[in-house]
């Protein structure tokens, strides 16, 4: 899927710093991706874990880079910071199949500058990573429902005021009854 996408973004020929980290436990995940971004013009190392992520966010300093949130032994967020240490003008995005609101704000608080829903293919991230800053991203194809965003703004709210049921109905404004009926409930789909 990854690696037989056509390239959107053309190599680069003015000889500019196109190093790329790719950090994602998955193997065949981190290697289809490496080949794909490879053909889009990146110079790509990866690696498996959180300890050599930081390794070699640190001495590399790579300006761009792709980070799996949750691996074998950590997070992924710790290489951001540590990347944002090194080289604070480095462009990160940040990949996870376990994808809410939540981990989103703290990916970009971290300093990634994206975070993507894996699978995600070659192109959206090299886009993500190539693209302005102050440039809107395309709408994405299956947006989260309004039910969905509803329940992930309440559960991020839950998760901040500590699980307490009583101040996150004060702080959401709704009975403690009904909030208690929603946390309850599933996330409702899409």
């Amino acid at each position: 899927m990854l690696e037989n996408a056509p390239s959107t973004v053309e190599p680069s020929q003015s000889g500019e710093d196109r190093r790329l980290l790719i950090v994602d436990d998955d193997e065949p995940f981190r290697k289809r991706l490496a080949r794909a971004m490879e053909k889009r013009g990146f110079e790509v190392n990866t690696v498996a874990t959180v300890a050599e992520g930081v390794e070699l966010a640190r001495r590399d300093q790579p300006p761009y880079a792709v980070f799996d949130l949750r691996l074998t032994d950590g997070s992924g967020l710790d290489i951001v910071g540590e990347l944002r240490e090194a080289r604070p003008d480095a462009r990160i995005i940040v990949l996870t199949g376990y994808g809410n609101i939540a981990t989103a704000v703290a990916a970009v608080k971290a300093g990634a500058i994206d975070y993507l829903p894996k699978p995600s293919d070659a192109d959206a991230v090299a886009a993500a990573l190539l693209d302005h800053e102050d440039a809107l991203p395309p709408p994405p194809e299956n947006p989260m429902s309004a039910d969905r965003v509803k329940w992930e703004h309440i559960q991020r709210v839950f998760e901040q005021c500590g699980r307490n049921v009583s101040e996150t109905a004060r702080r959401l404004r709704m009975h403690r009854r009904t909030l208690q009926r929603i946390l309850n409930k599933h996330a409702p789909r899409g």
